[in-house]
Parts: structure tokens; C-alpha cells; sequence
């Protein structure tokens, strides 16, 4: 039973609510022939209205995924769209992390700075609005980077705790990966998941962060989400 297949046609029962998520995210257990595993569950009908988002956030979820997995960094856990107890929704394997680590508690450990910089050069593309602290997860495979709702704006929305890295250069492994993504073209379930200008602007972010080779500096002292963590 591999992963995938478990979360796409298991069956799904309610564990609980998922605390301080502003939208209605519910921990729940998949099973199928015997086997069984923990996801986490957002459910359309459970989005609080955004002025500058469209309804769907979950959708986002899921080409956050496959964008993670088009360009090779395996940093967004398996995320799959679902049917569940409330109606249509995104389905997302559940990390068994550390829950006392986090961005803050992490970024001083060298041995974190790869995966913390895949997941910044991530955001820069994806033009996360919402990258807080306790979306980096630690777990014994490595940093997850969960809770992508807020990505793929046309506009520049980028709001991220991630701000130690810049004005230093992005590393060529993570840049090579970028260009393998342009000349590729992104993969359909993304095409599928976004309007037509979204996916023309995140192509632009990838061809811009390629031409800077940089990570950002925010000048403005502004781009951050709240709260931090």
C-alpha cells in the first residue's frame, strides 16, 4: 500500500480540529484494506473569505505540492484533493515532527541551512503570502514547509519570517533546479490548479530568480506575516 494510494481512496474519519488554524483544518484517519495513517483535512466550505484570495485555498494546497515535486525538493508532505466528511478539500499526509522546532529555534543550526534555503528560494516562487515560523517543520526525513494556502497570487504578495539569507547568493544546486522547471514548463497539475495570470507570474518569479541569483532584501521592514509563529 503505498502512500498515495492510501490517501486517494481511503477511507477518511475525524480525529478533531486542528487548533489556532484560522480556517477549519481537521486531523483525520485514512484507511484502506488494513491500513491506516494520519492526514490533515481543509475543507473548501471551511475557508474564512479572503479580500484578495479567491475561494479555493485548498487548490493552492495541492499545486503547492507539485510544484515541490517539479522542481525536486520533496518540501510539501503528499497533498492530494479529496472528498471528505465536509465536502471537497485538500488531503495532506501529517508529518510527525518535533512540534517545539520551528523557523526561529532552527536557523541557527548549519546543518538546517540547505533545506531552510530550498524552502526560502520555494517561497520566492511560489510568492507565499503567509510563511510563519511554525510552518517548518522538523521531522527525521527533514524540514516540511506546511500550510501553502496563501501562494501563487498574480500580484507581489510575498510575506515570510524567512529574511535570514538575504542579499546572499542562492545556491547553484537550487538555481539549476529552477531552470530545469522553466525549460520543462510547469507540470500540468499546476497549470490545472491556477488561473492563466498566476501561472504566467509564477513562471516570471522563477525567471527572476534565476536573473538575480539572490535571495531578497526586504527593505521595508514590512514583509512579514503575523503572528510570526
Amino acid at each position: 500500500m503505498t502512500p498515495r494510494a492510501l490517501l486517494a481512496r481511503g477511507e477518511i474519519t475525524l480525529k478533531g480540529r486542528m487548533p489556532c488554524s484560522s480556517n477549519a483544518t481537521f486531523l483525520v484517519e485514512v484507511a484502506l484494506e488494513g491500513a491506516t495513517s494520519l492526514a490533515v483535512y481543509k475543507p473548501a466550505r471551511g475557508e474564512r473569505p479572503l479580500w484578495d484570495f479567491p475561494r479555493g485555498l485548498f487548490r493552492r494546497e495541492i499545486a503547492a505540492y507539485h510544484l515541490s515535486e517539479a522542481l525536486g525538493w520533496g518540501l510539501v508532505p503528499l497533498t492530494l484533493a479529496r472528498d471528505g466528511p465536509y465536502g471537497e478539500g485538500s488531503l495532506q499526509a501529517f508529518v510527525d515532527a518535533d512540534f517545539e522546532q520551528h523557523y526561529f529555534t532552527l536557523v541557527d543550526d548549519p546543518d538546517h541551512r540547505p533545506r531552510l534555503e530550498r524552502i526560502c528560494t520555494f517561497d520566492l516562487i511560489a510568492n507565499n503570502a503567509d510563511r510563519k515560523s511554525g510552518h517548518c517543520l522538523l521531522a527525521p526525513s527533514g524540514i516540511y514547509a506546511i500550510d501553502n494556502g496563501l501562494c501563487f497570487h498574480a500580484e507581489p504578495k510575498l510575506r515570510t519570517v524567512i529574511w535570514d539569507f538575504a542579499g546572499t547568493p542562492i545556491p547553484r544546486r537550487l538555481l539549476d533546479d529552477v531552470r530545469r522547471l522553466l525549460e520543462a514548463g510547469l507540470p500540468k497539475p499546476v497549470t490545472d490548479l491556477l488561473a492563466a495570470e498566476e501561472r504566467r507570474a509564477l513562471t516570471a518569479r522563477a525567471r527572476a530568480v534565476l536573473a538575480d541569483g539572490h535571495f531578497p532584501v526586504d527593505e521595508t521592514g514590512s514583509r512579514y506575516p503575523w503572528p510570526l509563529v
